[in-house]
This record gives structure tokens, sequence and C-alpha cells, in this order.
């Protein structure tokens, strides 16, 4: 039991939260080192063009989504503190890794200098050589990355349901998840300008490293409530104001565990990954994408001042809109007497509408670049505040000792989506360029067609998530461990 014993409540389930939230926050940067450094970078020194990258990203996406349905497992077996901390430690390392690609590439190619590589010609069999060399490089250390990353969430999650009631939970994660928004926001107006000092290895060791340092803070700072002794009784009732047969949190009851077959004989469970399944890979196309979007349409590469201008203020609506992702369905809670789930479904369907005005952006881009980074900031936001709540549906309907294992599950179906829009956007780009004016899309020709198609697929693809989620568990049900 806690040995803190004052009467005023502390508030150390708001420290926890601080932690989850620098935690994505690392997670999103490592993640977009290379969104922001390979087009303008990278690709001149090993020959890369849209369908390598979209290769890079979607083999990125499936392995972060058959780690994700073992994570969850693995956080839920080892606990949370252990679980995080080596789930903090494998992504930091990968991402570290990255910085070897280059030096790898050239000790494979018998060249002696980056000016060697930038000197073959583009288009040449030395040409594709490196660009093949490379890529298996990059896919090696953006393997061990997602291997690491997809411990993020699931046990992010997990940490949510210990310290937060439920009536508070898709608010923490809303705070926490802002984290990726943050990070995103942080990684443009750092990372180019880290790489066009230092060199674009040194980009990838700089902000990998910050990971090592959170994971020495973590193994200090975590308990479970009942355990810390930064909490005291009165936070810890608040914490557990939800189980019923708890006498003042004194009495720490074993659950049982779900297996794989019971959590998949759950309609919950498939709701849950359906409506990851139709919206991760939303965030994770222009997460990965919309440097290369600015650069390749409007000529504003990612180390340009208003490329920069351009991502930060994308990425600064998603921060600032998205906060209020998980106000909403407590509001919805307390003031309109919904349940949590009723009122998560509720808010979730409001923000479901964001994502529709993707199918202004190539137009309005004609008229001012502006436009499209507002549009995409505002989908942004729309996506951080579903996701907030989409999460916290799991804690709604799942006890503790399934959360993780059912949040990976979830986010290895976001996983598949993520895999299946960056692959299809690379082979897609790539073929659109090629064919030039001999391929158009609703007045489009060429790429800026390419980028219509799959902007008309992220407008719709929040609605079909929420519309068969909503089939699938139309009333809050919670679900018990047989």
């Amino acid at each position: 039991m806690s040995s803190v014993t004052t009467n005023k409540m502390t508030n150390w389930r708001w420290v926890m939260c601080a932690m989850l939230f620098f935690a994505t926050t690392v997670n999103y940067m490592d993640r977009q080192v290379l969104s922001l450094t390979w087009k303008d970078f990278i690709s001149p020194e090993f020959h890369w063009n849209d369908e390598i990258y979209g290769n890079i990203t979607a083999v990125f996406s499936i392995l972060y989504a058959i780690a994700n349905l073992f994570a969850g497992k693995f956080v839920d077996w080892m606990g949370t503190k252990k679980g995080y901390f080596w789930a903090i430690i494998v992504w930091s390392l990968g991402a570290v890794l990255h910085a070897g690609c280059g030096w790898f590439t050239m000790q494979v190619e018998g060249l002696d200098s980056v000016a060697a590589l930038r000197a073959v010609k583009l288009g040449s069999e030395a040409a594709l050589a490196i660009a093949t060399v490379s890529m298996y490089a990059f896919l090696a250390c953006r393997c061990i990355l997602a291997l690491g990353e997809a411990g993020n969430f699931p046990a992010a999650i997990k940490v949510t349901a210990e310290y937060f009631p439920k009536k508070d939970r898709a608010f923490a994660t809303s705070i926490f998840n802002s984290g990726a928004s943050v990070g995103a926001l942080a990684a443009p107006a750092t990372i180019p300008l880290l790489a066009k000092a230092m060199g674009w290895e040194m980009a990838f060791i700089i902000i990998g490293a910050l990971g090592f340092i959170w994971a020495g803070v973590w193994l200090f700072v975590y308990d479970k409530p009942s355990q810390s002794k930064f909490v005291n009784e009165a936070e810890l009732n608040y914490v557990n104001q939800d189980e019923e047969n708890e006498k003042a949190a004194e009495v720490v009851v074993e659950e049982k565990q779900m297996s794989y077959m019971e959590a998949f004989s759950h309609r919950q469970t498939w709701s849950f990954a359906f409506g990851k399944f139709m919206t991760d890979g939303v965030w994770w196309f222009f997460l990965f994408w919309a440097p290369a979007y600015f650069s390749d349409q409007y000529g504003y590469s990612s180390d340009s001042g208003m490329g920069i201008a351009l991502i930060f203020t994308l990425y600064a609506i998603v921060t600032v809109l998205s906060m209020f992702g998980g106000y909403l369905p407590k509001l919805f809670v307390e003031k309109k007497g919904m349940n949590p789930y009723q009122g998560r479904m509720l808010a979730m369907l409001i923000f479901a509408f964001f994502p529709v005005l993707a199918l202004f952006a190539q137009p309005l881009g004609q008229y001012n670049v502006w436009w499209p980074a507002i549009i995409i900031g505002l989908v942004g936001a729309g996506h951080q505040a579903w996701s907030a709540n989409i999460f916290s549906t799991v804690g709604d309907m799942f006890p503790k000792s399934a959360i993780a294992t059912i949040t990976g599950i979830g986010s290895m179906a976001g996983g598949l989506g993520s895999f299946l829009i960056n692959k299809i956007s690379g082979n897609l780009f790539t073929y659109a360029e090629e064919q030039g004016s001999a391929f158009s899309f609703l007045g489009f020709e060429g790429k800026p067609a390419g980028y219509m198609i799959i902007f008309c697929v992220c407008a719709v693809a929040y609605l079909i998530g929420w519309t068969v989620m909503k089939l699938l568990v139309p009333k809050y049900k919670p679900v018990v461990v047989k």
C-alpha cells in the first residue's frame, strides 16, 4: 500500500500521464526522421524513388502490425514497468542504427565516399544496386524500430487504465496521445536543420538517444498505484472508483489473463480492430508523405523556411485542436448522463467528419499552398481526437488484465491498414508520375491525380469505420474473462 498518508489527494497520475506524453513524443520523432530526410538528403545519395520509399514505409507498417499482436501480450506478461522499458530501449536502438546505413552501403558497393554515391549516374545498374542495398539496410533498421515501437501504445493504454478511472481515461489518453502531434510538430522544426548542419546520420542518432534518457527516468518513477510511494490513499480511491468490490483499494485481485482465442471471440475486439484498420493508415500516410507532398507538388524542400513553416503549421493545428478530443466525451458523460462508451461513440462520430475536408486539399492547393497545410492539419486533429477515444473504448469494455492484449490486436489491424495505404501510395505515385498527363482523376493529371485518389480514400475512412463499429457493438457491453 502507498506510503503517502496525507489527507489531501496526490496527483501522481498526471506525472505518469506526462511520462506517457514524452514517450509518445519521442516515438513519433523517431518515426518521422526518415520522412523528413529521405526526399532531400537520403534520396540523392541512394537514388531512391517513391516506390522504394513506399516499400520501406509499407514493410515498417506490416512488421509494426505483426509486432503489435504480440507486444500487448508481452506487456501484460512482463508487466508495465519492464515491458515499457524494453520497448523504448529496442526502438531507440533501431532509430540510432539508421545512421550506419550509408556506411554499410558503401562497404557493400566498394565506394569510399558519399560523393562517390552521388556521382553514380541515375538510372544506371550501379544506381539500382545502391538503391537496393541501401533499401534493405534501412529496412533492417526499420524492423528493429517497429518491434520496439509496437510496445508504446499497449503499454501506455495499460498505464492509463491503471492510473485513471473510466470517466477520465479519454482525457488522459488525449493528453498523452497529443505527444504524437507534438513529436510531429517538433520534428520538422529540428530534424531537417540537424540534417543540414550535421548530416542526416546525426539526426537519427540525436533523436534516437532521447529514448534512452526516458527509459532511465521510467525505472525510477513508475510503480503500480497500490505500490507507489508517490500515491496516497485518497488518490488510490479516486483511481479505483470503478472497482465495486474493492475496499479502499487495499485488496489487489489477481485477474485472469485473456487468451487470443477468447479475445477474437468477442465482437468488441473486432469493433476496435476494424476502427483502427480503417483509420490508422490515414494518420500514417500524412505523417510519412506530407513532407514529400509539399516538396513534390509545390517545390518546398523539408529544410527550406517555407517547407518547415508548412509542416510546423500543419502539426500545430493538430496539437491544439486534438487536445479537446478527450474532453468532449467527458462532457457528454458528466453533463448529459451518458455512459462512457455511449459518450465516446458520439464524440467519435463528430470527429469522423473532420477528414471529409481532405477532399478539398488538392483543389484549393491550386490557389494557395497554405490551404492543403491547414486542411491536412484539421484532418490530423480529427484523427488524434478519434484515436484518443477509440483507445479508451478498450478500457470501457475489457478488464485491466486484457487491455494491453486487445490494444495490441487493434494496433496490429491499424498497422495493416497503414501497410496497405503506404504500399499503394508509393506504387501509385511512381506510376502516375511516369504516365504524366495520360493518368488523370477528377481533373488532376500525373502525380497530383495520385494524391487526389489517396485523399479521397482518407476522407471517407472514418465514417466507414464508425459505422461498422456501431453495428458490431451498438450498446455498452463489458467483457468478462472466462
